[in-house]
């Protein structure tokens, strides 16, 4: 059973070197890997993919030993877990406003006694193998994490109580839908939110993260001590590259 990549980063106190992936292109996950990323997001609120394809980049990634952060299109409880089963190192759930929502994310992510996750011992993530169940349960708590993300005021003014749940391991600032939320009700800056994050994130001992397009983005939030530091994307790469290089048309004779 492998050893969770995005987890080791935290607990040295290292940034976690992370990207996007969003459509099955199973050679993304090997160029991620061999650039030196330590986790590729797999979003699945915005974009499909089939169940087989998910698998399948799952699998890759065992390949070449490269977290997956998956975010779900499903709040049902059998159909988060099954994701780490098929071999994922991280849930990431989006819109989480409060500490009871945390909760129940953790029941349904962590086995007991922190969580109440059912077991199967069985899946990728097992290496196929019927492990003892106690092994392999304290390995699946300590190896794979969840990740929540805050993207309403609401949960700006929790972030402390939703940091304090045990088992929530990544505090995720979404600044698309928290920026969208904050310039309608005026009562703080994104700024004003990284900052109470970052500061309810210190006092529990979790760490934080999110989008960070550019370098003094990056930095600017690793100076606030963000380690889940999100910097590429498959989409960003296409588009960039498109349009960089159809300007060489333009250099013909």
């Amino acid at each position: 059973m492998r050893k969770s990549k995005t987890l080791a980063r935290i607990r040295n106190g290292e940034p976690i070197r992370t990207c996007v992936l969003g459509h099955y292109i199973p050679a993304y996950v090997c160029h991620a890997a061999r650039a030196g990323y330590d986790c590729i997001w797999i979003d699945l609120e915005h974009r499909a993919m089939t169940l087989r394809e998910v698998q399948a980049l799952l699998a890759f990634s065992h390949l070449y030993d490269i977290d997956i952060l998956m975010r779900p299109p499903t709040l049902e409880k059998t159909g988060i877990y099954r994701y780490l089963e098929d071999g994922a190192a991280g849930i990431l759930i989006p819109f989480v406003s409060t500490p009871q929502k945390a909760k129940m994310l953790v029941d349904a992510v962590k086995f007991p006694p922190i969580g109440d996750r059912g077991i199967d011992n069985a899946g990728l993530d097992a290496d196929f193998l019927i492990h003892d169940p106690d092994e392999y349960v304290a390995w699946a708590n300590q190896e794979t994490f969840l990740a929540v993300q805050i993207e309403t005021p609401e949960a700006v003014h929790n972030a402390e109580a939703i940091a304090a749940v045990e088992g929530v391991d990544i505090v995720f600032v979404g600044p698309g839908d928290l920026g969208l939320r904050l310039r309608q009700s005026g009562e703080m800056t994104l700024d004003d939110a990284w900052e109470i994050v970052a500061a309810a994130c210190k006092k529990h001992g979790k760490a934080f993260g999110g989008p960070t397009m550019g370098i003094k983005e990056m930095q600017k939030r690793h100076q606030q001590g963000a380690q889940l530091l999100v910097n590429s994307s498959e989409f960003h790469g296409w588009s960039s590259g498109l349009a960089d290089e159809i300007k060489q048309f333009d250099e013909l004779d």
